[in-house]
């Protein structure tokens, strides 16, 4: 059985007071929980508040990007170790923002899996494909292509500390998401590709989130398919609200 993992992706939201005022209500009602894996990712700058907001929390807390160098002369970046010293358990990597805004590529999204593994962070690698893209009927070509080159060089070992998050680009902060069945598809040819890389005894453990405007009234209904594992929430995770009623719901 694989653990549903929630994770809330804040982007570049909250200042540090917004930030302690939501994790403290989402620690009251979901800090215990022991069936469902809580994760948020604040903006840099609300990293260490919220770090020690849930100290003694369940809820885990993720940097949004990193570099892939360990130190160095790269001014306004942040290495992998230093979001490691900070107190971090995970860091999302390759989300389909950095892609269009900031030039990220299947290249550089496998360069900071690896430097994030070496300094002991557990990642969640984002691919996704845009509207034209499914329009055109490649779908899986890209989503393929993304997901084995985050992965190349990865052994079955990494894939303990790696979560998938499969996010439409059209989907995200649209309003819009792919329907269950739409989300499945992917899902389960991302599991066939994890299949092809590792054998199904790593395949079968790896969990898939599902990204894309999922909110507490779609949850359940995506996550009762059968390799739909959680979900990367963007908009919804900055309203406690909303976020504990994606926890909740699980399904």
């Amino acid at each position: 059985m694989r653990t549903p993992f929630i994770a809330g992706n804040w982007k570049m939201n909250l200042t540090i007071g917004k930030a302690r005022e939501l994790v403290r209500v989402l620690d009251k009602e979901i800090g215990a929980v022991k069936d469902v894996e809580v994760l948020v990712a604040p903006p840099l700058t609300a990293l260490a508040a919220v770090i020690s907001e849930l100290h003694a929390s369940r809820i885990k807390v993720a940097a949004q990007n990193c570099h892939w160098e360990a130190a160095g002369a790269f001014t306004g970046e942040v290495s992998p170790e230093l979001i490691r010293d900070l107190g971090c358990s995970h860091v999302i990597i390759g989300h389909s923002e950095r892609r269009q805004y900031f030039g990220e590529t299947d290249e550089t999204v496998n360069k900071k899996i690896h430097a994030s593994l070496r300094a002991g962070l557990q990642v969640i690698a984002c691919i996704g494909e845009t509207l034209a893209e499914r329009e055109a009927g490649k779908t899986t070509v890209i989503v393929e292509t993304q997901l084995r080159g985050a992965l190349k060089g990865l052994s079955a070992g990494h894939m303990e500390y790696v979560t998938v998050a499969y996010e439409p680009v059209w989907a995200i902060g649209t309003g819009k998401n792919a329907t269950p069945d739409q989300a499945q598809e992917v899902h389960g040819h991302l599991r066939t590709v994890l299949r092809d890389l590792y054998g199904s005894a790593v395949a079968d453990t790896v969990r898939i989130q599902y990204g894309g405007s999922v909110k507490p009234s779609n949850i359940k209904e995506l996550m009762d398919k059968p390799d739909i594992d959680g979900a990367l929430v963007g908009g919804a995770s900055l309203e406690a609200t909303s976020f504990i009623g994606i926890v909740k719901c699980r399904g």
